[in-house]
């Protein structure tokens, strides 16, 4: 399907729900709609490999690396409706770091995709312990949703919590430092 095959259905699904695609505040919406759809979902065209290439550093660190509050936005596939939060990366080096601004972009890629909040954690925790191979490693994700606060349900103040473990943070002891990693208190507060 080419640009204009996808605008012509975004006009057709404007008709089909009752609106007028030629009024004045919709004649650029479909072209809109594609541009931004394009941006929400391209993650698909993001490759781990590039990403990390260049990142990985020869360090003998063997204590906790935590990046906490990396803000993320996605579309869930079942509804394609938002859903965005804060994701919470820890990891046990081995004999390699990974460059800090990684993990974010990293978080990003598989954000930027239709997703499901629970499999999104798994793959972040697997590519990272692919790529930095950790003594162990944990991603948090905490998520609103919109298809549970604008239809369905329609709760405004509930939100997922999702987990990976991996390698020693499967320990309770290891677990426990992360957790309390990602709930302390911020130290600008």
């Amino acid at each position: 399907m080419n640009s204009t095959q996808h605008e012509s259905a975004v006009k057709q699904l404007l008709v089909d729900i009752g609106e007028d695609p030629t009024r004045e505040g919709l004649i650029k919406t479909p072209q809109r709609f594609i541009e931004t759809f394009s941006e929400l979902t391209s993650g698909y065209a993001t490759n781990l490999q590039d990403l990390a290439q260049g990142a990985l550093f020869d360090e003998a660190y063997d204590n906790m690396v935590v990046v906490r509050n990396i803000e993320f936005y996605s579309l869930c596939e079942h509804h394609l409706l938002p859903f965005y939060g804060r994701c919470h990366v820890g990891y046990i080096p081995t004999e390699k770091i990974i460059g800090l601004s990684k993990i974010p972009r990293i978080v990003e890629m598989y954000s930027r995709r239709l997703q499901v909040q629970e499999r999104m954690t798994s793959q972040i925790a697997e590519a990272l312990f692919d790529v930095v191979a950790p003594q162990g490693l944990g991603v948090v994700m905490e998520a609103f949703h919109f298809c549970m606060m604008m239809r369905g349900v329609q709760k405004q103040n509930s939100f997922a919590i999702t987990s990976s473990m991996k390698g020693c943070f499967l320990t309770q002891e290891t677990r426990e430092e992360f957790m309390s990693h990602v709930h302390a208190k911020p130290f600008n507060a």
